[in-house]
């Protein structure tokens, strides 16, 4: 059983995240903490001059509001984080930031070049310092 457990969520796949979820709470030390983490990919520079300006702000609250909605519905007692940066190493950092002990997470389709699992996934196990559970 884990006493800290970061649950990264996109919430373009909602119905994933209540999968991951529920393993999470499944997995969970009496009295272990979760935290919901979903990471706002920063745009490139040469496009961000054509976006709103407040876009990314936007993407944030709304990713806070999902995350908040997929806790209350799941009934769980959990914390929200809402980062912004490239995902594997947002997801990384708050697993550090909250010393946690396990990371779950879902795979996405993988392209040729991450034939097994997705490009984020990938990338949180070969470099994560604790546990992973990868849900296909």
């Amino acid at each position: 059983m884990y006493r800290s457990i970061i649950v990264a969520v996109d919430v373009a796949q909602l119905e994933k995240g209540e999968r991951i979820l529920q393993k999470a709470v499944a997995l969970l030390d009496q009295g272990g903490r979760i935290t919901l983490v979903n990471v706002v990919e920063e745009l490139p520079t040469y496009l961000a001059i054509d976006v709103p300006t407040d876009l990314m702000g936007a993407a944030r609250k709304d990713a806070n509001d999902k995350l908040q909605e997929l806790r209350d519905r799941a009934g769980v007692s959990a914390t929200v984080d809402v980062r912004t940066g490239a995902p594997a190493h947002e997801i990384l950092g708050a697993a550090q930031a909250y010393g946690a002990d396990l990371i779950v997470l879902a795979s996405h389709k993988p392209d040729f070049s991450n034939y097994l699992i997705g490009a984020t996934a990938d990338r949180v196990v070969r470099h994560a310092k604790c546990s992973v559970l990868v849900d296909r």
